[in-house]
């Protein structure tokens, strides 16, 4: 959520932001958001001026009666209990339009960072990071990800929708163990690197969602178990970046670095069509996520160490990888900066997101009240977080540029996790 300080501070630099992340109407929405902060500021001034004379005025109803004059003290009474009655109506409109106020400003996206290029849709990114070697060329023979699963028995989407529905696959054989030794070797390099593991609840309260930013975005793309008002996670990211709610850290201890392996559901998973057949686009998926608190002068700093991280990952497990920058209407409603992996799927010919990485700054610290102590002030921390990896468009790729005439060729970072080198 935007600070309302920033947003009275830099009213143009916000439209102009916002106007880069295709929002209707900004000005107009700033606008009244300003015109409700000055309502209320009113009205604060008047109630705290009310309380104010209120305990004056009691202060003053003991003094006459410890001197004796009780027709003085009874007469003051009156005004005290008219005061009473002012300041529990002010309180009410007070509280009603603070209510309105947050309900404006949790509609209001992140403010984008000043390097997001212009755009609406996905090919308006910028390729920030090409790849620049030759792309795995199969031959005519080749078979895509859900018709190499069918020839060796290692997922079953049909059976999924048997037990649940479309896209929840059944994972089998190897291809049960490909994704557990993926999970594996992805935490293994996130705790190499310095983060803490975590196991999460799958499951989040109403206000964890908020804090991070899914509701009141996403509500259309979680699952919602009614009875318990709860929701299933989307990403770890809101479980774990929640364990940092209404904290206050030591600066000393920035950067906080926390990871974790988690199931993630999504209500929407795409059209039909090609781009979401198998793998590409499923309701249940399994995720390792990085997440970092960081001090917001070296933010920035932290977010290319994690572009970093999934880099290396990638090369490890020989796959060809580009990074995109998100434009302004590609990127979601938290972020402030995102960077997009994609890896080649030579049986498919095309390129499959497989991480977002973003830093967010401070918004959604600010409704996580995620602060830091810097000498004696408390200050907002920035968020970042970033897949690493997820696995569904992994195994796709992974399927489909290894597989040869003897099989699929596992990559050798990943033969120690799986115990097999080849699927057959």
């Amino acid at each position: 959520m935007l600070q309302i300080s920033v947003i009275r501070q830099n009213q143009s630099e916000v439209i102009e932001g916002l106007g880069k992340k295709n929002v209707p109407d900004a000005a107009e929405k700033i606008a009244e958001i300003i015109q409700l902060d000055d309502q209320r500021k009113q009205w604060r001034t008047e109630l705290e001026k009310l309380l104010t004379d209120r305990n004056q005025f009691s202060d003053e109803v003991g003094k006459r009666y410890k001197e004796g004059d009780k027709e003085g003290a009874d007469a003051i009474k009156v005004k005290v209990n008219a005061l009473k009655d002012k300041t529990a109506e002010l309180e009410l409109l007070l509280g009603n339009i603070e209510k309105d106020l947050d309900g404006l400003l949790y509609l209001i996206p992140n403010l984008p960072h000043h390097s997001v290029p212009q755009g609406k849709t996905p090919d308006d990114n910028e390729v920030f990071q090409a790849w620049t070697a030759e792309l795995p060329v199969l031959n005519e023979q080749a078979l895509p990800h859900w018709d190499l699963a069918k020839k060796y028995n290692l997922f079953d989407l049909e059976l999924g929708v048997k037990i649940t529905g479309s896209g929840f696959p059944v994972y089998r054989g190897k291809g049960a163990k490909l994704q557990r030794a993926l999970i594996q070797f992805f935490l293994d390099e996130a705790v190499n690197a310095g983060y803490e593991e975590i196991m999460p609840p799958l499951l989040v309260n109403e206000a964890s969602a908020t804090a991070t930013g899914q509701l009141p975005d996403k509500e259309g793309q979680m699952y919602y178990v009614a009875k318990d008002d709860l929701y299933l996670i989307p990403t770890a990211e809101v479980p774990i970046t929640n364990i940092l709610r209404d904290v206050i850290l030591d600066a000393a201890k920035l950067p906080v670095k926390m990871c974790g392996y988690t199931p993630c559901f999504r209500r929407e998973a795409g059209s039909y069509g090609a781009h979401v057949r198998g793998l590409n686009r499923v309701h249940q998926f399994d995720k390792v996520e990085v997440v970092q608190v960081a001090h917001p002068d070296n933010s920035y700093q932290v977010f290319d160490q994690m572009i970093q991280h999934v880099s290396q990952i990638l090369d490890k497990l020989e796959l060809p990888y580009r990074i995109l920058r998100l434009c302004g209407g590609d990127m979601s409603f938290a972020s402030a900066l995102t960077y997009d992996f994609e890896v080649y799927s030579s049986g498919q010919k095309r390129w499959l997101e497989v991480s977002s990485v973003s830093n967010f700054e401070t918004f959604q610290s600010n409704r996580l009240k995620l602060r830091f102590k810097d000498g004696k002030q408390s200050k907002l921390a920035h968020t970042l977080n970033g897949s690493a990896l997820a696995l569904p468009r992994i195994v796709a790729a992974l399927l489909e540029n290894n597989q040869t005439a003897e099989g699929i060729v596992i990559p050798k970072a990943l033969i120690p996790y799986t115990g097999f080198d080849h699927i057959s």
